[in-house]
């Protein structure tokens, strides 16, 4: 649970980092202050919820394009963000697709990155002291008495 808790905060971040570029890449991306935070999270929750299902579409009708699922999620997602927020604004064809491209990028690699980075490392890590500390304390609790 922890794990999934720091995973989905990683993510928040990243495509906080990623709606923040698109924005300065593209004069038809519009990130408001106002409603920004409220435009990551719904964004987030979207995509999280919309990856798996296009990934499972896709691997059904179209397993051609299984490669792209990121990107088709991702554009989904940020239209799901425009619906519901007015935190953020894409006019044009050209503009979905940098946007699109863009906040892919940042949190596909991002994801991995800090993912192994935070998950890998630093939790793995830290769930193996925890184990080891367990063992000795049991072994220490086991010893006999004198």
């Amino acid at each position: 649970m922890i794990r999934a808790l720091l995973t989905f905060g990683i993510n928040l971040v990243l495509a906080g980092i990623g709606l923040v570029l698109a924005d300065n890449f593209s004069e038809n991306v519009t990130a408001q202050a106002s409603g920004f935070l409220l435009t990551v999270l719904i964004f987030s929750l979207a995509q999280a919820i919309l990856a798996p299902f296009v990934f499972n579409v896709a691997r059904k009708y179209a397993s051609a394009v299984l490669g792209g699922i990121g990107i088709v999620s991702t554009l989904l997602a940020l239209w799901v963000a425009t619906l519901l927020t007015n935190g953020l604004s894409i006019t044009g064809i050209g503009a979905w697709v940098e946007a699109s491209l863009v906040v892919w990028a940042v949190t596909a690699l991002g994801g991995w990155f800090f993912g192994w980075l935070i998950i890998t490392r630093w939790w793995d890590k830290r769930q193996r002291d925890k184990q080891l500390r367990a063992a000795a304390l049991a072994a220490r609790d086991d010893s006999p008495k004198q």
